[in-house]
């Protein structure tokens, strides 16, 4: 699922890139589609870090142990690490941002009635989602259940509190309210 998921990520980012003439890094913009949530399963799973940063982190190592430049592994990692970050991704980079603009797409549907006539349903029909909205939402639960703490104020508080018995979000206003200073 998570395959199929980071192939339509590349692929819906490509031509929300194209439409808006951006040129991202064909390759480095791959890397980004298929590690951005390698986060979410073992055994990043278990550190006590968001899920991009295990997936940016796994991600940067992989570029650099194959000789890649660190900028090019700093690039990719600035991809994964904000692809679930509303409104910063569109302003970096074509990577970052086609990045970000893939995974809208595939998860919630973002501008998918703005794509070319018939690419949406070539790109599923090679890459199926089956019962994606289930089983995406399950990944991601057993990926944030055993470190939900890492979860304050991003979009994947909105999964646990949905899913996880017992979890409640921490807001802003708790943690100033809860500082250790006087006023």
């Amino acid at each position: 699922m998570i395959f199929h998921h980071s192939r339509r990520v590349f692929l819906f980012g490509s031509l929300h890139a194209r439409a808006r003439n951006l040129r991202p890094d064909p390759e480095l913009l791959y890397i980004s589609a298929m590690f951005h949530d390698a986060g979410l399963l073992f055994p990043f799973s278990g550190t006590p870090q968001r899920f991009e940063l295990d997936g940016a982190d796994h991600a940067r190592s992989f570029l650099l142990d194959r000789g890649f430049p660190a900028s090019a592994a700093d690039l990719v990692w600035r991809a994964i690490a904000l692809h679930t970050t509303p409104g910063i991704p569109g302003r970096m980079e074509p990577e970052v941002a086609a990045t970000n603009y893939g995974v809208l797409t595939d998860a919630v549907g973002w501008e998918l009635n703005s794509l070319e006539s018939g690419r949406a349903e070539e790109i599923v029909s090679a890459h199926p989602r089956g019962d994606f909205k289930k089983e995406f939402l399950a990944v991601f639960v057993d990926g944030l259940k055993d470190r939900p703490d890492t979860t304050y104020g991003t979009v994947n508080a909105d999964v646990l509190e949905h899913f996880l018995p017992g979890f409640r979000r921490t807001s802003m206003v708790e943690r100033i309210l809860d500082s250790p200073w006087p006023r």
